[in-house]
């Protein structure tokens, strides 16, 4: 995801409220939105993987660990 990737997002929702969306650009809308996500949650992922947290009972659990067997 790149700056013109999310130029063309806003765009797309500016032109959405305004006069409407064709159904080419609804699906173009879709694809950009989906990425974002994506790479929203490969950011939070790759941050919380140098997290790590003291339990109550001293022990140390890394974050990563956590993201690696969810997977």
């Amino acid at each position: 995801m790149n700056d013109n990737d999310i130029k063309r997002i806003n765009e797309l929702f500016h032109k959405s409220k305004s006069v409407g969306l064709t159904e080419e650009e609804k699906i173009e809308q879709a694809t950009l939105r989906k990425a974002y996500i994506e790479s929203i949650k490969k950011n939070v992922r790759s941050s919380l993987s140098n997290v790590s947290v003291v339990e109550k009972d001293g022990s140390i659990t890394n974050m990563k660990d956590i993201i690696n067997k969810k997977k």
